[in-house]
């Protein structure tokens, strides 16, 4: 199976709630809800408070909520995250001094725990966290701006990552964000990922004709 998941930080936050709801009746299974706080990555996004405002969307949606922590000491959050429901946790290794602690830590909370490498970082940092692991997060851009453009040498981890994966943790989900597009999307698809990471080429135009393109891709490429 693959998945998509929209990035709201691409989405019109004014009609916020109406895109949400229109990228899930379209067939998106995911949303992604990148939190920076301006010290990991330059920027700063949003945070719990507008976690909590999106669970109003809950009754009228299915769109499971994928929690990006682009943050230092992730560990201070995770309980906080959690309660704004999140379903999907993932942390940055290169922010997480105990990382099997901390992913211990976000499963015992009852969330799904991910962990996110940034382009420059070796997949041999997964070696032994990878069992623990739901879903790895590859950035095929350097994280902190959206709408940048796929960093191509990023196939390569995706594929080394799948091959460890298929030897350690077969379910593991592989999820690549940056640069997602209807063209980018088929050699990250052969590279061996399922879980799509996509801001502007949701958002921008339509969103249920954007989301039906890469669904039909997604039904070709089986």
């Amino acid at each position: 199976m693959y998945y998509l998941a929209p990035s709201i930080l691409a989405a019109d936050f004014t009609r916020l709630g109406e895109q949400i709801r229109e990228a899930g009746e379209a067939g998106a299974e995911l949303l992604h809800l990148d939190v920076m706080d301006g010290r990991f990555v330059p920027s700063i996004s949003f945070g719990m408070p507008v976690l909590r405002s999106l669970q109003s969307l809950r009754p009228q949606s299915r769109l499971l909520f994928d929690v990006h922590l682009m943050i230092e000491e992730p560990d201070r959050y995770l309980e906080e995250f959690v309660g704004c429901g999140a379903d999907i946790l993932t942390v940055h290794v290169e922010s997480c001094r105990h990382l099997h602690r901390t992913v211990a830590h976000i499963r015992e909370l009852g969330s799904k725990a991910g962990v996110a490498l940034n382009p420059a970082t070796s997949p041999e940092v997964l070696k032994y966290i990878l069992p623990e692991l739901d879903m790895v997060l590859v950035m095929s851009v350097n994280p902190g701006f959206g709408g940048q453009s796929f960093l191509p040498f990023t196939l390569e981890k995706i594929k080394e990552i799948r091959r460890m994966a298929d030897e350690a943790a077969p379910k593991l989900l592989i999820e690549v964000d940056g640069g997602i597009n209807l063209e980018t999307v088929c050699p990250v698809l052969e590279a061996g990922a399922n879980v799509f990471v996509a801001g502007t080429a949701v958002f921008e135009g339509s969103i249920t004709e954007n989301v039906k393109g890469f669904k039909e891709v997604f039904a070709r490429w089986k």
